[in-house]
């Protein structure tokens, strides 16, 4: 295992980064630009679904618990694709690759429109096997393609995610009701934002993968010593950051789908329960663009992750506690500060876990492959405990419980020091 202090940014040299000995500072901003775009879409897909769920309910006819599905599927498939995923790069190439996965996306995404519950399902499987797959490559070309900037694309790359969530669960709505009430042509409106950027992707597509002797020039190689997973699977630094991004994930997405519910639950009107969640994207975007200067500045490194458990903390307690009045706005603004650092901190953590672009995608492989097939189970767990005891508060203690695990984790994965560099 080898210790290192990693900077998150430092002042690069003239054509330092391979974005610029590719192209200059034009063509590095371009493909920022570009990772940006693909970013938005991975989240746009899954947060699109929930605001209309009932009335996907209504229209087809399916129990709640089958419409749920919608939404805990994508979270699973994030964590089962993931592990296809050095294979494709090393046949594909990252950066074409990354242009696949928004075709994937666009086509899930549009099988929506079609008037059938085996295409709604199907494309939301489709959906979450295009995110899963540029969810793992995301790390491995910032960690190529910016290796000097590796802070602020970061915490660039998390905001993205965060303003890609809060579009969608803003505006399907809107634009089912300026459709007629078509929740199908809402849903498939947000295959438009995966198409452009895989139109602006592709020159960087073409360009970072052109072939050198039948293979892609940026596939990711396989020397004898390379982390394979097995390797990784005995590393307590991998495990560390696998089991921090499967836990603050799995808080993500078991608040994500239960706080409008719970809500609900405590006399808050629908409406204010949805824009409440919604809501909650803004601070969580603030706190994805300080997490890296935290990193940078903040010590001992595991204070951040102390951070964000205690925002994340407070803001489920004092939901459950004092869930009415203008309290609710400030619950949110903490959970969403928490959620925002955490998020951030975990993909962090995988690029400066990692000496380089292969052992970051592997890296990525295992933590989010792992960690999203655990985090799927948090919805599912919450819903369970919330009716064996009809109730609120034994599922709000479980996830309070779960984030001093996660503080444990993100402590440990917060030490600056690398990944094992090969098979020793």
């Amino acid at each position: 295992m080898t210790t290192t202090h990693e900077p998150l940014d430092a002042t690069p040299t003239p054509l330092t980064t391979p974005s610029a000995r590719h192209g200059g500072v034009l063509f590095g901003v371009y493909v920022g630009v570009g990772l940006l775009l693909i970013a938005l879409n991975l989240r746009m897909g899954v947060a699109s679904v929930g605001p209309v769920l009932l009335a996907i309910e209504r229209d087809l006819g399916i129990p709640s618990a089958a419409a749920g599905l919608l939404t805990t599927i994508p979270v699973f498939a994030f964590g089962a694709f993931a592990f296809l995923t050095p294979t494709l790069t090393r046949r594909i190439g990252l950066h074409r690759l990354l242009a696949l996965t928004m075709v994937v996306v666009a086509v899930g995404i549009g099988t929506r429109l079609l008037d059938s519950p085996v295409a709604l399902f199907g494309g939301t499987v489709l959906v979450g096997a295009g995110i899963a797959v540029a969810n793992v490559c995301m790390p491995a070309v910032i960690k190529q393609d910016f290796a000097h900037r590796l802070g602020l694309m970061m915490g660039l790359y998390s905001t993205a995610l965060f303003v890609g969530a809060a579009a969608a669960a803003a505006f399907t709505v809107p634009l089912m009701t300026a459709l007629d009430g078509s929740w199908r042509g809402a849903l498939a409106f947000w295959a438009v934002p995966a198409v452009l950027a895989l139109l602006v992707w592709l020159p960087r597509a073409v360009r970072g993968s052109a072939s050198v002797a039948g293979t892609p020039g940026d596939a990711i190689a396989e020397p004898r010593d390379e982390p394979r997973m097995s390797v990784l699977l005995r590393d307590p630094v991998a495990w560390a950051v696998t089991v921090f991004m499967g836990l603050q994930s799995l808080s993500y997405y078991a608040a994500l789908t239960w706080i409008p519910t719970m809500l609900q639950d405590a006399g808050v009107p629908l409406a204010d329960a949805g824009l409440l969640l919604s809501y909650s994207s803004f601070p969580g975007v603030a706190a994805a663009l300080l997490a890296p200067m935290m990193l940078r500045r903040i010590r001992p490194t595991w204070l951040p992750v102390l951070l964000s458990t205690l925002l994340c903390a407070a803001g489920l307690i004092g939901l459950l506690v004092v869930p009415g009045g203008v309290a609710p706005w400030v619950w949110m603004t903490l959970l969403g500060l928490g959620q925002g650092t955490a998020i951030t901190l975990s993909l962090t953590y995988i690029v400066l876990r990692a000496p380089d672009a292969a052992h970051t995608a592997h890296l990525s492989t295992m933590a989010q492959g792992i960690g999203y097939l655990l985090a799927g189970f948090g919805p599912i767990g919450l819903g369970i405990l919330h009716a064996a005891v009809g109730g609120w508060a034994l599922p709000v203690a479980a996830l309070v419980l779960l984030l001093g695990v996660q503080t444990v984790a993100g402590a440990a994965a917060s030490r600056e020091r690398h990944v094992r560099a090969g098979g020793r």
